[in-house]
């Protein structure tokens, strides 16, 4: 059965989901010409991972209020703000020590995933 999700969190995943094909319509338009190859490819890279953990960020919403669904919605955001987010930056110009966070978001959309696992198997005891 579905759980009901939070206005606050609905909206979170709205604006996730769509600043994800948003920006991948800008990088694909706005930004041609403009990016050189390796910008290019970071913001491709930014924008698919943006994109699947959006949906991730759906599916552990909708798995209700339990600890570790909770647990697996902020880590996805928070790994897109990191990863993708820090991809965005050196895509369009960032210093190099930008990347430094980059790690970072990885490891919170591993933890993610970690608790969105645990989150299902729990749900079906």
């Amino acid at each position: 059965m579905r759980q009901p999700v939070s206005t606050r969190i609905a909206v979170l995943i709205g604006i996730v989901g769509a600043s994800a094909v948003l920006l991948g319509a800008f990088g694909a338009h706005a930004l041609r010409g403009v990016l050189d190859a390796r910008g290019a490819e970071l913001w491709h890279t930014a924008v698919t991972y943006h994109a699947w953990h959006a949906l991730a960020l759906a599916v552990a919403a909708g798995l209700g209020r339990g600890r570790s669904g909770r647990v697996a919605v902020a880590a996805f955001v928070v790994g897109i703000v990191l990863f993708s987010g820090s991809l965005y930056a050196l895509a369009l110009g960032a210093p190099r020590w930008v990347g430094i966070i980059t790690p970072f978001g990885g490891l919170a959309f591993a933890a993610g995933w970690l608790a969105l696992g645990w989150a299902l198997r729990t749900r079906n005891e």
